[in-house]
Parts: C-alpha cells; structure tokens; sequence
C-alpha cells in the first residue's frame, strides 16, 4: 500500500509498495472486485520521495563489495607486465541531481546525474623485462570519476505481494582518472595503468553498485511490505493485504490493489462484491487510500468476537453521565434507580449484543448496534444488585476527522429504540419519566462519552503503528455509498528510513 527505493527507501520501497507487476500471480477475470483496499501516490509525492535518493545511493555505493582487480599485459621491450587493484572502497561520493518519471505501465524510471565519486585502494603491479630484469612495485591509488546512474524499476508480483527488478541499470561515465600516491601529474606508469584497468574497471563497479541496489530494492519491497502488515494488526485481529489486481502504472500516479480481509481466529471473511474504480480517485493530493465498507463491518465483527466492544464506567464519569443536567426529574430519577448508593459505590456497563452493523453513507458512517447496559450498585454490608438493565438499538451517524495528530469523531444524529427494560425501581415498566430520563441521557450524554473513550483508544493504536511520526497536511476523510475515501498531503519520517537503512548497513 503503499512508495521507495534504495532512493533512501525514499523513491524505492514506498514507490515499491504501491506498485507492483503480476508476473508471477494470477488474478481472476474481474480483479477489482475483491479489492477492498486501494493506495494511490501521486506524482508530487514522487517528487518529494526522490528529493531522498542522495542519501541511499551513497550508501549503495558505500555498502557495493568490489572484488580485487587483475590483468596481465605484454609490453614491448617491458615483456609481461601485471597488475591488481585490491582494497578497493568509496572514499567520498555527491550526487548533484535525482529525477524520477513514472512510465506508463512500464516501469518507475530514476535518473541520477553527475555523481561524483573517489575510490581508493592499493595498486600492486610487476614485469620481467626483456633482459631478466624484474621489478615489483605497490603504491596507493585514487581513481576519479564523473558517473549518470539510469535505474528502471519493474515491479512483481511474487507470492501475492510485491518484489522489485532494479536490474536494469545503467551506469555513464563521463571522467574515470587514476592517481597514484597522490600525485595528480599525468606520468606513463599512470597512464600506463589507466590504459589497462579502466574497461574492467568500469564493468566492475557498474556490476557491483548496480547488484546492491538490485539487492536493496528487495530488501527495501519486504520491508515497506512488513511495515503495512504491522500498520493494520492489533493482536489477533489483521487485514490480509496481499494483492487483488496487477497495479496500474501513470504518467501522474502509482495506485495498488489489495484484498483487505480481515483474519481473525476461526473467523473467515469473504469478500466478492467492490464497487471500486480508478475513477473515484483525483491526482490533486499526495496520497490516497479508499476503503471498502465491507473492510469495516468485518472488523467490527472481529472486535465483538474478541470481546473488545465493552466500556465499564465507574466514579465521576458515572456521575457526570447521569447528573447531565440539573432538574428535579433528573434528581428524581437519579435517586430511584442508585436508591441513595453513591456513584462511588456503583458501576455501569456497556457491551455489544450483536455485530454492528456498518454503513458508508454520504452523511457520515452509519454505526447501528444492539447494546445492552446495566448498572449494579453496591450497598455497604449489603450484596451487590442489578438496579437498571437494558436492551436497546442505536443508531448513530458518524463524521471522523484528523487533526493535530489525533483522531477526531463526531457524533451527529442518533436514535434509539428499547428492546428489554427491567429496573428495580420501576419493576412495572409504567413510569415513562425513568425510561424518558435514561433516553435523553442515552443520546445526549452517553454516546459522546462512548466515542470520546474510543477515539483516544483509535489514536493511540494508530500512534503505536508509527502514524505520529509522519507530517500530516490537509487530511480529510470522505463518505460515499459503500465506501471511504482519506485523502492527504505527507511529509516522509526520514529517520525511519534511515534508522533500516543503518542496520541493513
């Protein structure tokens, strides 16, 4: 789901995640409708990604093993002269410009110009003159040069997710100079050498920094990979974000196709029924995720198996859920239900009856619920007693936002309709101003209190995923029939990337 490259994990492994060719995968004639996730980058964030490659591909370079350098050559009158490079490593490297373009179901192609790089190591090189004279010789040496590096990267798909092809790589050299001991003046053993070593020089360090970022772009789709399966696991509970669709590749965006079903314990999901097309999307945000509606009715669905959907409340939450305003119908229905227990001494609970029911509507998320909820009061000296318990249906209508690093919901209009009212202070059922009072407060105080514990809840998990650590700008998230829309422009953690980069290194 998602762009990046050993351009800094930059331009490969987030590019490498969004994007992935269906070579070794088969998808069924109407791929689209098992997609219940879809992740569209757009060019800017291409751009922005690419403004990370210097750093990556010092470290190709930096990171390339170069095997020890020999060849043998007869001289005239010199007789047989021989020579190897050993110890060869980057002694400095800057790059002056990365450029990325997205070619049209073909590849993400990445242009690296006037990269400048020092090689240092130790020439040993030896001849046996014409007249037995053998003279055997090492100094150090730097080698120079001016390189454009070209890198086309395809995309796979193998085992059901994402693997890169960085092997068509190209390296330019527009200067190779080699200086020995330091001394920067042409002289024939320099250009003596320099005549001999440079083709295998050349082939050498293109197949070498060329195999490393080859590698690294793997490494890299694994690791963006296994950053998004974290992202959407909570203990038991995870989306199976392997691929629905060969990934569609252009000229203005990357955009992947994954299933999104939800894996918990015996729990089996089946989903066969999108409504997705590449057409709801626009290319005017960095990033874009849409999901399906049926992504959120079946994680709802494993939160009620997992026993999650249960809010105990106790103390001052209690009191400030019941003395929600200040009337003598309040006071008096405050006092037979509790029968005079303080609030101290008394807890209500919460919990789910059924699945909740999810709905994407245009107004907002339709949540609606069987719920129950009692409330056991607990006399000093006395047994513990069930004064209130209820069943009812709730509807509610949901608009989420984020902000400031938080996740903010809001509740808009809700109904509610009892199935099952017993209290002990009403054993009849034929007082309305116990179950008028319990209404009202149900929708004007208890469900603001029940979201206002889930968003913190929501946030916290997103957090302990890593979302903090990105620069969210503008995010807006949108509903539409059967389907959400979050839209957003990003500023890329840097150190994450770096931080993997270091212990791959």
């Amino acid at each position: 789901m998602l762009w990046a490259g050993r351009m800094r994990l930059g331009t490969f492994g987030i590019l490498l995640m969004l994007v992935h060719a269906s070579a070794a995968c088969e998808f069924g004639p109407f791929p689209y409708s098992v997609t219940g996730i879809v992740c569209r980058m757009t060019k800017p964030a291409a751009l922005l990604l690419n403004q990370e490659t210097a750093r990556v591909i010092q470290a190709a370079f930096r990171n390339a093993k170069f095997p020890n350098i020999t060849g043998e050559r007869s001289m005239r009158l010199l007789g047989k002269v021989a020579y190897g490079l050993t110890n060869i490593q980057v002694n400095d490297l800057s790059i002056e410009q990365s450029e990325v373009e997205l070619k049209e179901n073909d590849a993400i192609h990445i242009a690296i110009k006037n990269v400048t790089a020092f090689f240092k190591g130790t020439l040993t090189y030896g001849y046996a003159g014409a007249w037995f004279l053998q003279l055997f010789h090492s100094v150090d040496f730097e080698i120079e040069s001016s390189i454009d590096l070209q890198i086309n990267i395809k995309l796979m798909c193998q085992k059901d997710q994402v693997a890169a092809d960085a092997s068509d790589c190209y390296l330019t050299f527009h200067k190779l100079t080699l200086h020995l001991q330091g001394d920067k003046e042409p002289g024939w053993l320099k250009q003596l050498f320099t005549d001999f070593i440079s083709f295998t020089l050349k082939f050498v360090l293109k197949s070498e920094v060329c195999n490393e970022i080859h590698f690294l772009a793997q490494v890299l789709a694994n690791f963006v990979h296994d950053l998004a399966v974290n992202f959407v696991q909570d203990e038991d509970i995870r989306l199976d974000i392997s691929l629905a669709s060969v990934p569609l590749i252009k000229a203005n965006y990357l955009e992947s196709h994954h299933k999104g079903l939800v894996v918990y314990k015996n729990y089996s999901d089946v989903f066969s029924d999108s409504v997705f097309s590449p057409s709801l999307l626009t290319e005017s945000r960095m990033l874009y995720f849409w999901l399906s509606e049926h992504i959120l009715n079946s994680l709802a669905s494993a939160a009620f198996l997992d026993k999650r959907l249960v809010l105990t409340i106790r103390g001052e939450k209690l009191q400030a859920l019941f003395e929600m305003e200040d009337t003598e119908a309040q006071r008096k229905a405050v006092q037979m239900i509790f029968q005079g227990t303080s609030y101290n001494d008394s807890v209500a609970k919460v919990w789910s009856l059924a699945h909740p029911q999810i709905s994407l509507q245009p107004e907002g998320t339709v949540v609606k619920s069987l719920v129950a909820a009692e409330v056991s009061i607990f006399p000093r000296g006395e047994e513990p007693l069930i004064v209130l318990y209820m069943e009812k249906e709730i509807m509610v209508t949901i608009q989420a936002a984020y902000a400031e690093k938080k996740l903010i919901l809001y509740p808009l209009d809700s109904r509610i309709e009892f199935k099952v009212f017993k209290c002990t202070a009403d054993p009849s059922g034929n007082d309305p101003s116990i179950r008028n009072f319990l209404q009202t407060m149900i929708s004007v105080v208890g469900i603001p209190e029940v979201i206002s514990r889930i968003e913190p809840a929501l946030t916290s998990l997103m957090n302990s995923k890593g979302l903090h650590l990105f620069e969210i700008r503008n995010p807006e998230i949108i509903t539409r029939k059967g389907y959400a829309i979050v839209q957003l422009d990003f500023s890329f953690p840097n150190h994450l990337l770096l931080d993997f980069l270091e212990k791959r290194l």
